[in-house]
């Protein structure tokens, strides 16, 4: 065992713990480590006559907090000479090796490159399931817009090819959208996909189904989806809100204006995931380039999502 360093001792001694430290502390008791590994490792390189590969565990671990805080590569090699407490969480000492941004870099191509974030999503989900979070009769399905920088002051002179322009209200939005299906108790998000933001919600509906709801809850965005071709055949009750100026006209306190209630209070679920993507973890804007890379990092979020949100009903 490492003799402990001055440093160590320095903050082993210190008197309260910091936000970062107790956040770290429940996502290392929540994140299935050992399954998600094991999904990984079958793409992770061996040690041959090159140099030693990090434990990729270590490696994983790296990725999270890169996603947790929504990090570069040299940020996060800048955290990991920087904050203890993070150095702890992966498991290194600042006496040892520390990995490099191109070895942080090279890890996250290593995901991207085998679409591993969507698999690491399903397997959280997998471990949810195995320990009581069923999905039930009912899903809501919801959309929404990460942006993307509009400037064409970059190497190319151009605007991603990938992201795509549309309104919102009064306002333009250029970027991506992220469509989620939601368990309507739990609020747990179990479909994810991915589309330019110029793409309707409408068209991605029958892509979020699991396939044993009963009931599906959508925004007024979603208003005939039910006679949409790909969706005639669903044996689902379509609970779409009514569209503002429709709504507006209903007889105040009227059975149609409490089922609208019911409609919306259901609905809200889904907006929790989007809270802890873009303003917990950070990414309200894309980091990468394309719609590929920027899926697979939603869907790990979402997969982190998930561990929380479901905290307490696993607890209860």
């Amino acid at each position: 065992m490492d003799q402990p360093t001055f440093a160590d001792l320095e903050y082993e001694s210190k008197k309260r713990k910091t936000r970062r430290e107790i956040f770290l502390e429940r996502m290392d008791g929540l994140i299935p480590w050992e399954q998600l590994v094991e999904r990984i490792r079958p793409f992770y390189p061996k040690a041959g006559r090159g140099r030693r590969p990090y434990e990729l565990s270590v490696m994983l671990r790296i990725h999270c907090v890169q996603a947790f805080y929504n990090l570069s590569d040299p940020g996060m090699e800048d955290m990991l000479y920087e904050v203890e407490s993070v150095r702890r969480f992966v498991g290194l000492r600042l006496s040892g090796p520390l990995p490099d941004e191109t070895t942080i870099l090279n890890f996250r191509h290593l995901l991207e490159e085998h679409e591993l974030g969507q698999v690491l999503f399903e397997e959280i989900n997998r471990h949810l399931e195995s320990r009581g979070l069923r999905l039930r009769e009912g899903t809501i399905v919801d959309a929404s817009i990460i942006e993307a920088p509009s400037s064409t002051k970059n190497r190319a002179g151009e605007r991603d090819p990938e992201m795509r322009q549309t309104k919102k209200g009064n306002e333009w939005h250029f970027g991506m959208k992220v469509h989620i299906g939601a368990d309507a108790e739990t609020g747990v998000v179990h479909s994810v996909t991915t589309t330019p933001a110029n793409v309707h919600d409408v068209t991605e509906a029958h892509r979020l189904l699991h396939g044993g709801e009963n009931r599906v809850w959508g925004d007024a965005g979603y208003q005939g989806v039910g006679k949409r071709l790909e969706n005639r055949e669903l044996d689902v009750d379509w609970q779409v809100a009514l569209r503002p100026g429709r709504r507006r006209q209903l007889e105040p306190g009227s059975y149609e204006v409490l089922v609208e209630k019911r409609k919306a209070s259901t609905r809200a679920k889904v907006e929790h995931p989007f809270l802890y993507v873009k303003r917990h973890f950070g990414y309200a804007k894309v980091r990468y380039r394309g719609l590929a890379k920027n899926t697979q990092r939603l869907a790990l979020l979402l997969g982190m999502t998930n561990l929380i949100r479901a905290e307490r009903y696993l607890a209860a």
